[in-house]
């Protein structure tokens, strides 16, 4: 398919989440007819069983659709489809650096939300054209001239430029393809300068090793042709390029301006970096590409496989999963009770839940994971500063001089009349409300400060109840602030159990150790001995539960006669549970991890 470069056009749809930009692309998908009605579902994009499951979009997809123009001019629009959830933002960011125009979907009973903002910031920095659309103009509590004064006012978006459409029906998208190519500039780059591409995601195949998502600058490139990596000055061969359109369709050469795929036969994982540049090893570029900021993980936890066998399993898993999540950060961690593992870095709460998904069940690993935490600033008496997010870092109490937590500043854009909840739930929560203004009549966009690690457990959903699903939040971190930590151990039957230790903030460590060790009581099975679940703040024990023994009646055999032979054989009976409790050790199931992590009810 040769395409002229002026014929090009790249852009993403950019949401809040549920505002349809998946089912938006599902139209364009089947109006460019590259898929046939009968090989057609829904969410077609989201090729990740989880995705369809909890029908959001968590990895960028490409997708290449061919358009002709009412004067008979042939034009290729590579589409990217995005996530909208806070914690997939980095994939949002990939996606615009590879465009140069973007659609900002509104949903027309809900309005400007709080990731609409972001995003459209983040467009604004690449200087992308921003064309707004608003969707789901078929519902019945749809307020079309209310959400036009909204685009208006808060996206500073010009009010003749909006478009209307259902996604859901197909009203109006076909006008997204005229506006696309009349209003989107066509991609730059010199078709004759030494090659220039921008790797902007990857992901392992079986048989066919790595494929690499490109952008191209400038140059071309076709099989054949010996490229090198700039970022490590590996050298490969092509083997195959081509376009996505929704399965991989080889083409003889990409061109400056296109969005494709490579294949070289790179076996060496390590050797594909998110952001790295790639050129010609015979026509060499001396300057690489300014990558993508590199993401910082914000919440740590430690991933260990239930039966330590699999240890290089999990290794390799990882490996492959970086390739398709730029964003996971890992290094190896070991613990007394669970063995070899790896310490990981992740984006938010949901991208923990989503790496775990994607490692049980894309490479069939039982996992166990500790308790999230947050990176903590320790100060100590000599002076030295580190950094600690693994409670077993934890420094002895004696000589830290004082301990500071990472902040965030939260935007909440809610209905007014949700705001005393809202506050409510802030201060719960350690928060400090720092500003708020009416966006519209009836709409308030509320300012807080809140320590991360207070937004890590159940915030979101917490904040989606009081709001009735109204309430929309974004977040960004705003640097350390003093605070009061302890570390909170349990102990099972005596024993210390390093993977259920946190760091906690001294006020809140009393209420969660106890409902902790409610929760370990509910898991952990009987045993033919009592178990003691203790939480511990250093040596002071702040809650117990005790699981009880099963028990044989021993005196079932006793008819009548003296008391003292009943006695005898309790006794005895004692004798032997105490000696069974010093040698028995208790397995604690995975479930028992996971239900620390619980703090709600």
């Amino acid at each position: 398919m040769n395409i002229k470069q002026e014929n090009i056009r790249n852009f993403s749809i950019i949401a809040h989440i549920d505002h349809g930009k998946s089912t938006l692309s599902d139209r364009m998908i089947q109006i460019a007819g590259i898929v046939s009605d009968r090989d057609f579902k829904n969410q077609i994009l989201d090729t990740m069983d989880i995705e369809r499951e909890r029908g959001i979009t968590i990895k960028s997809q490409t997708v290449s659709l061919p358009y002709k123009a009412k004067d008979g001019q042939e034009y290729l629009l590579n589409l990217i489809d995005t996530p909208g959830h806070v914690d997939f933002s980095y994939e949002v960011s990939r996606a615009i650096a590879s465009c140069e125009g973007a659609f900002i979907l509104v949903d027309a009973s809900q309005g400007v939300e709080a990731q609409t903002l972001a995003n459209m910031y983040l467009a604004m920095e690449h200087d992308l054209e921003i064309i707004p659309v608003i969707n789901k103009i078929d519902l019945p509590s749809a307020e079309i001239d209310w959400v036009k004064q909204q685009i208006e006012k808060d996206l500073g978006l010009d009010k003749k430029s909006i478009l209307l459409v259902s996604a859901k029906n197909g009203t109006g998208v076909n006008d997204l393809f005229k506006s696309a190519v009349e209003n989107f500039p066509a991609p730059g780059g010199d078709l004759d300068a030494p090659f220039k591409a921008l790797i902007f995601d990857s992901h392992y195949d079986s048989y066919k090793g790595i494929l690499v998502h490109l952008r191209i600058f400038q140059g071309s490139l076709k099989p054949g042709d010996k490229i090198v990596f700039m970022s490590n000055n590996s050298e490969y061969k092509v083997e195959e390029v081509g376009l996505f359109q929704i399965k991989r369709n080889p083409v003889k050469s990409l061109q400056a301006g296109q969005v494709g795929y490579m294949i070289a036969g790179v076996k060496m994982i390590s050797d594909v970096r998110c952001g790295d540049t790639i050129t010609l090893a015979k026509n060499k570029n001396d300057k690489p590409m300014s990558g993508f900021k590199e993401p910082k993980p914000v919440v740590f936890s430690s991933i260990y496989p239930v039966s330590s066998d699999d240890y290089p399993e999990l290794s390799e898993a990882l490996e492959k999963l970086k390739l398709n999540d730029a964003s996971l950060v890992f290094e190896k961690d070991s613990s007394l009770a669970l063995g070899f593992g790896y310490r990981c870095g992740f984006l938010g709460l949901l991208h923990l839940e989503v790496v775990q998904e994607r490692l049980e069940r894309e490479y069939n690993l039982s996992l166990i994971l500790t308790s999230p935490s947050v990176q903590y600033k320790i100060i100590r008496k000599d002076g030295k500063t580190e950094i600690i997010d693994n409670p077993a870092l934890y420094p002895d109490p004696m000589e830290i001089e004082s301990t500071e937590e990472p902040y965030i500043k939260a935007a909440i854009i809610i209905p007014d009349k949700y705001m005393g909840a809202v506050m409510q739930l802030c201060m719960e929560h350690r928060g400090t409300s720092t500003n708020y203004q009416y966006l519209t009549n009836n709409r308030i966009e509320m300012k807080f400060d809140l320590p991360l690690a207070e937004v890590v457990y159940e915030f979101y959903d917490r904040l989606k109840s009081v709001t009735q699903g109204y309430g929309s939040f974004d977040y960004e971190i705003a640097g350390y602030h003093k605070t009061d930590l302890v570390k909170l151990d349990f102990l099972v039957n005596g024993e210390r159990v390093d993977a259920l230790s946190q760091l906690l903030y001294r006020d809140n460590a009393v209420d969660r150790g106890r409902k902790s060790c409610k929760r370990l009581k509910e898991e952990i099975p009987r045993q033919m001995f009592k178990i003691a679940i203790q939480g511990a703040i250093g040596g002071k024990i702040i809650s117990r539960e005790t699981v009880s023994a099963y028990r044989k009646d021993v005196t079932a055999k006793c008819y009548g006669g003296d008391i003292s032979r009943k006695r005898k054989l309790l006794e005895k009976q004692k004798k032997g549970k105490k000696r069974m409790k010093m040698v028995g050790s208790v397995e604690i199931p995975q479930s028992a991890f996971l239900s620390v992590l619980k703090s709600g009810d």
